[in-house]
């Protein structure tokens, strides 16, 4: 019972590959994730609700507030709009910054990597992605969902609920920190030359 009352995440998924959506939309579903699949970056912004103006720049649309997306995973490599520009022209946006934007390539370009990182993407995933990367989506999402309530947030009360451990968690928190979460501990025991024997 409780888990049908949990609210279920929202991702919308991009890639132009008909085969990587079906296997990310399986993916997503199998975490239980409620997917959204588009087949190109100005589709995405299309659904996001935002309509590109004369000079480039992103404007959302009041219809945004109705589909509720919690993430976009978008495939970097992409005819028309790359995974890049549509992680850009979602960043620009007021209305869609706080949204995670993870990149997802069949191409390991460090140099490709670092550029989406500073530009704001949340992670970076080599394709074919696995259930273990889809699993490492959900503190992002609700890191972002914590960004969206402190933007909307007038009062200390609301801030104090969105930095409570038995809630979403910090939002200044560093990804070391989530990841020292999820992976297990990292100590090892000392090694003694004295309790060496042969």
């Amino acid at each position: 019972m409780a888990v049908a009352a949990e609210a279920q995440f929202h991702v919308l998924a991009v890639d132009d590959s008909l085969i990587h959506r079906k296997l990310i939309e399986r993916l997503l579903k199998a975490s239980s994730f409620q997917v959204t699949t588009v087949e190109s970056g100005s589709k995405a912004l299309e659904f996001l609700g935002l309509r590109d103006e004369r000079h480039g720049t992103a404007v959302a649309s009041s219809y945004q507030h109705d589909i509720g997306v919690n993430l976009v995973i978008t495939d970097y490599c992409m005819p028309g709009m790359s995974g890049y520009d549509l992680l850009k022209k979602i960043k620009e946006s007021s209305a869609l910054k706080d949204i995670p934007v993870v990149i997802m390539s069949s191409e390991n370009v460090p140099s490709r990597i670092n550029r989406c990182l500073e530009e704001g993407a949340e992670e970076f995933l080599l394709k074919p992605v696995k259930l273990s990367d889809v699993n490492r989506l959900k503190p992002h999402i609700l890191k972002g969902k914590c960004k969206v309530r402190l933007k909307n947030s007038s009062s200390v009360n609301d801030f104090s609920t969105c930095t409570t451990e038995n809630s979403i968690p910090n939002c200044s928190r560093k990804r070391k920190a989530m990841d020292d979460e999820l992976l297990p501990e990292k100590t090892r025991p000392r090694f003694s030359p004295k309790s060496r024997s042969l």
